[in-house]
């Protein structure tokens, strides 16, 4: 046994020794490595738009300059890029934008604000050309914005629609022993069928394909005024599968030349009036982003309009760049309310919720700030359930049409492993001093006691949740459970039903928020800054982020992404104000 402890002892010493070595390397490097290169603009170059690695509207930033330096998250973010293309504009180094094989993370609506600020760049009268080897829908949609699209003769066109998928767990439950109690409110059916049925049911259906519908109107509108072609004959294109082809999206107009990238370069060489041989001038968004977000600018006020984002699923803590918490969001509601040069805030959600409890107070923060000074909503992909409560009581809401909001209702899940527990010979008892003293177990079947006192709290925060919005958009009480009961509403939808102000981007939020404030020249100031220390960065070195690529390659993107809807459930505690499924819209 001393021997095998030994042996142990010795692993366990060369696994620490290998991660101090990796991570004291990394120091290293970020110490003595020198001053970044300086990026510089020449004259006669072309911004490529290649953004594959941007995900989130906020790149964020640390208060510790350790983890700035170490931190391995994004550099830049959507907000960022957007700025920079802003610049771009009168940037005269800058003659145009090439759209390369563009491939992102970006949701529908992060699309929409870049499709935006590509078509504000155009009106400057430089040129945005894209280029692919193949187009899915959703790159489609953002290159579709370009003076001339290009595409490989070989390569795949996609144009047919939208269409959404969503998982349901009931047999998976039965099968596997492990079953999910749902606790929820009365009404509040179609949210959580996923764990109680095993096929949507009429009412979910209409209300999904509602807003799918929604959203190709959008998409479609788009496409049309950039591409000329009416709706009308945008949808027979995707019925008949018409553009399946390049010749036939050709043929379409939904792109302009079929041909190979060097024919693509030379049309842009073309326009830069250089010769076929020569190179021209290339800068990365990203480097341009950069490049912008470090030049200093000089502004004649000190007047301020803070931009707090919120972005992640709601989870109780200090948050960080994937995840909203009530540590980093609230300390940044006061800074902002607090600094007598920031004259407004608009607080950018992106979020489908999560925890009940900290929505409750980052609400409660937002009402306290909005007596000092403005607070407007400005709603990206997603500001549903919990994304919706900390939004309710702002002086203005603005979404995106192909935003996903709305869904006010609150409820809760608890996986019972009795049925497994059973199947596989665990037998679990309980002794209690007091009839409610233990606490639910996963091991012993659901009281009904606790079942009910449960309910309660459910029915007190969806109360409480419908009381703020009724308060926040000035309606009664049944009218926004009306429109509640777990109810997810396009942006254009919402905006019907009173549950936004207008339809418009970040710009327009801020805009709104310095009309409010009655504020003409002002600069912006992004939030939060996280307070995370070094044990935070470890989980994010390479050799642990390795674990989830390599499950993924393993298992396949499908197996994947069922393994982690059940690990989020799991991982869902206390009542939750949240999508409880996930719509994945093709």
């Amino acid at each position: 046994m001393r021997f095998l402890g030994n042996v142990m002892a010795t692993i366990v010493g060369l696994f620490v020794f290998l991660m101090l070595f990796v991570f004291g390397i990394v120091i290293i490097a970020a110490i003595f490595g020198g001053e970044p290169e300086e990026i510089t603009v020449k004259n006669n170059s072309v911004i490529e738009l290649k953004i594959e690695h941007v995900q989130n509207d906020y790149a964020g930033k640390y208060k510790d300059p350790w983890m700035s330096i170490l931190s391995d998250g994004e550099k830049v973010g959507l907000s960022d890029i957007i700025n920079a293309i802003e610049s771009a504009k009168t940037d005269s180094d800058i003659k145009g934008i090439s759209i390369l094989n563009e491939e992102s993370e970006l949701g529908m609506a992060q699309r929409k604000a870049l499709r935006d600020a590509l078509e504000d760049f155009k009106k400057s009268g430089k040129f945005v050309m894209a280029y692919a080897n193949s187009y899915s829908q959703k790159e489609y949609y953002l290159n579709s914005v370009a003076n001339s699209i290009y595409i490989n003769p070989v390569g795949n066109f996609d144009f047919k629609g939208l269409s959404a998928e969503l998982m349901f767990f009931k047999d998976l439950q039965e099968k596997s022993g492990i079953k999910m109690e749902v606790i929820r409110h009365g009404k509040y059916k179609s949210a959580v069928e996923p764990f109680l049925e095993n096929k949507m049911s009429d009412a979910n259906r209409e209300q999904t394909l509602a807003l799918l519908n929604s959203v190709w109107r959008s998409v479609t509108d788009d496409i049309s005024k950039s591409r000329k072609v009416s709706v009308a004959r945008l949808n027979e294109i995707a019925d008949g599968l018409l553009a399946r082809t390049p010749e036939m999206a050709k043929a379409e107009k939904l792109v302009d030349v079929v041909a190979y990238e060097d024919v693509y370069h030379d049309a842009i060489r073309r326009i830069l009036k250089m010769d076929k041989d020569e190179e021209y001038n290339k800068i990365s968004i990203l480097d341009y982003a950069r490049k912008k977000a470090t030049t200093s600018e000089s502004f004649e006020t000190q007047n301020k309009i803070a931009i707090i984002y919120a972005q992640g699923e709601i989870m109780s803590g200090e948050g960080d760049v994937n995840t909203i918490g009530e540590g980093s969001m609230n300390r940044s509601l006061i800074e902002a309310r607090k600094d007598k040069n920031v004259k407004a805030i608009v607080l950018r959600i992106n979020s489908p919720g999560g925890n009940a409890l900290t929505s409750d107070l980052i609400w409660r923060e937002i009402e306290l700030t909005k007596k000092v000074k403005p607070v407007v909503v400005s709603m990206g992909n997603y500001a549903a359930s919990g994304g919706y409560y900390i939004a309710c009581n702002a002086n203005k809401i603005f979404a995106e049409n192909n935003t996903i909001t709305g869904s006010i209702g609150v409820f809760g899940i608890l996986p019972n492993f009795t049925p497994l527990a059973t199947k596989i010979g665990i037998h679990t008892e309980q002794v209690k001093t007091n009839e409610n003293a233990a606490e639910y177990s996963p091991f012993v079947p659901l009281d009904e006691k606790f079942k009910a006192v449960t309910l309660e709290e459910v029915e007190h925060i969806y109360k409480t949740f419908v009381s703020h919005v009724a308060q926040g958009r000035k309606m009664t009480f049944a009218e926004v459970d009306s429109i509640g009961q777990g109810r997810v509403w396009s942006g254009e939808q919402a905006l019907k039903v009173g549950l936004v102000d207008k339809i418009g981007g970040l710009d327009d939020a801020i805009k709104e928020a310095a009309r409010l404030s009655k504020t003409k020249k002002y600069s912006t100031q992004n939030f939060p800054e996280f307070e995370k220390d070094i044990n935070d960065i470890l989980q994010n070195l390479p050799f642990a982020k390795s674990k989830e690529s390599f499950i993924k390659e393993e298992l396949g993107e499908e197996t994947f992404r069922l393994m982690e809807q059940i690990k989020k459930i799991k991982s869902q505690k206390g009542v939750q104000a949240i999508m409880p499924f996930e719509i994945l819209i093709h």
